[in-house]
Parts: C-alpha cells; structure tokens; sequence
C-alpha cells in the first residue's frame, strides 16, 4: 500500500510505501476510493490536538470498499461501500457510551488522529464504526459527509428549533449544512473572513438569505450561531448576534483562546456550548437525510501524492470547494 504520512508535527507529509495491513479481529480493511481533506488534518499535521503520536496517516473522511475482514466480521461486508468517520471505536462500557453519548468516551480512538486514516490507498477500520454508504454516487462527492457533514448535522441539533442561524466559517461544513437548511426552512446567515467576497457570493448561492464579513454586525437578531471556523475572537461576536435566548454553538476540535468578554453579551439566558466528536447515530441519521435530499459537495481532487498542495490550498482559502484525494 502507499500512504502519505505524518513524521512530526511541523514537517510536509511524506509518500511510503508499506505492507498492505491485515484487518484483526472486528476489523475490515478498506481499499480507498476517496478522502477528504477536512481543517483537522491541519491541527494534527500542526500539533495543536492532545496525545498526538508519529508517525500517523492522517485522514477521516474516508470512502472505500470492503476488501478483506478480520476474525468475527460478516464476510457479506466483502465488496460494500462503506464511510470510515472520526469515531473509530469506543469501550462500549462506560457511563458516556452506556448513556449513548459514546462521543464522550475517554477510551474512543479517532481515524487519523489515534490510529492510521485514509490518506493512503488501504486503512484498517472497525466494522461496527462504518456506515453503509450507496454505490451509485461518486465516492469523491460523498467523502465531505463524513466529517463536514456530520459534525455540521451535530451542531446544527444542538441549536435547537433555531430559525435564522449564523455560520461563523463557510467551508465544508457550512456549506453541507446550507443545503440542508433549505430543506428544513431554516434562514442562514454566512460570516466569513472579511475581505472573503468568494465565499460570500458562494453561500448567497447556495441559498444563503445574507452573507457579510465576520466583523460586521448581524443584520437581524439570530436565533442561533454555530462557529465552524477555529476563532475564538468571534465567540463574543456571536453571542452579540444572537436573541436573549438564543444559542451559540462551538464545532470545532481546536479553538485559539476565548478573549474576555462583558457578562452582558451572555445575560438574558443565551447559552454557549461545544460539540464533540460524534455518535453513530448522528451518522445514521445525517447520512440518511444526505442521501434523500441530494446534498451536494462542491469538490476539487488531488492525487494522493499531492497531499501537500491540497493541505496547502485549504490553509491558504485557496479553493471554494473540499479538498479530496483520489488514491
């Protein structure tokens, strides 16, 4: 197998060529079709995530068929389309997983962060962590969903019955959960970076009702916020935007520091809150609705041997769409 992968934090990733790993008990090993590039990728390729160890393959957002099974796995997975997310596996013991917030478990391991991802033509995977995914769709178009689309879907849940909601960030995930607000008759309300006039234009057609800098005020109160981009500045910023009431959402892995902020922007019960990670059900859930409405991911590809340039281009703002590799 080939894999690109992560020596240290700080360095480019490296292209090696390995031993095509034999799946264990419980796990599948997956020939990879597609892999997004999600912002992650970044933190661990940059060292800001905890219990980082290297080398590791990075990539979560994984799209393969089912090539070979371990002991206890039903040899009718042999052949499937299946999505590999960040939840790898859990302890299925604990009061987290126990309670069904599986997300929280202490002992969860995360593809591409603790254990080998899909920056790689093969990756080992636990059968009971993947999710069935159709055939007839292109495996480059559905990789988004596995991240972008799943965290978006949790957070979105998180706000409630919220009406008119701001995204603070318009990347994948955003623009996944633009989409799906139409469906649901929700009002989007795109922040970006200011200056940012191509992501601007991007959300308004993708059905956006207002786009404007991060740095402008809201132009009506908001029901809710969900923050996708890793600033913790624009946390006092949607707290101001949004209704006495109202919410605002942190989806993000890695935020920078919150700044100080006046009591006051909180007061009048407006909450601030995270989410973290995912369940399998939010899986099941998002993906089945991805499937039914159509959701589309605008994407531009890349070899897997340019890994790099495609981090690069989504450090940079370079592109309106998700980076994929196509191993």
């Amino acid at each position: 197998m080939k894999a690109m992968v992560l020596q240290a934090p700080g360095l480019p990733l490296t292209l090696e060529t390995r031993e095509t790993p034999q799946p264990g008990p419980g796990q599948v090993r997956l020939r990879v079709l597609a892999c997004a590039v999600c912002r992650t990728d970044l933190h661990v390729l940059d060292g800001e995530l905890p219990n980082l160890r290297y080398p590791i393959i990075p990539g979560h957002e994984v799209v393969g068929v089912v090539e070979s099974v371990g002991a206890g796995v039903d040899t009718a997975m042999l052949g499937r389309r299946m999505g590999a997310a960040w939840l790898a596996r859990t302890c299925g013991q604990c009061t987290f997983c126990r309670a069904g917030q599986e997300n929280l478990c202490s002992e969860a391991l995360f593809t591409g962060y603790t254990q080998d991802g899909g920056f790689a033509t093969h990756m080992l995977a636990h059968a009971d962590y993947l999710f069935a995914l159709p055939a007839a769709r292109a495996p480059a178009r559905m990789a988004p969903w596995l991240c972008a689309g799943l965290i978006g879907w949790r957070a979105l849940r998180a706000t409630g019955d919220a009406q008119r909601l701001g995204l603070y960030g318009f990347g994948s995930a955003a623009r996944l959960l633009t989409q799906a607000c139409r469906h649901l008759n929700r009002e989007v309300y795109a922040f970006t970076r200011t200056g940012d006039v191509a992501a601007q234009a991007h959300a308004l057609a993708m059905g956006a009702t207002w786009a404007g800098n991060s740095s402008e005020p809201a132009p009506v109160p908001l029901d809710g916020a969900i923050l996708f981009a890793p600033v913790g500045a624009l946390v006092p910023s949607a707290l101001g935007a949004v209704r006495p009431g109202g919410c605002v959402v942190c989806a993000g892995i890695h935020m920078s520091d919150i700044p100080a902020f006046p009591y006051r922007l909180l007061w009048g019960e407006r909450s601030l809150s995270s989410v973290a990670n995912l369940t399998r059900e939010d899986g099941r859930e998002f993906l089945g609705k991805a499937h039914a409405w159509d959701l589309g991911a605008d994407v531009r590809t890349y070899r897997l041997e340019d890994a790099n340039r495609a981090l690069d281009d989504l450090r940079a703002g370079r592109i309106q769409a998700t980076a994929v590799l196509l191993p």
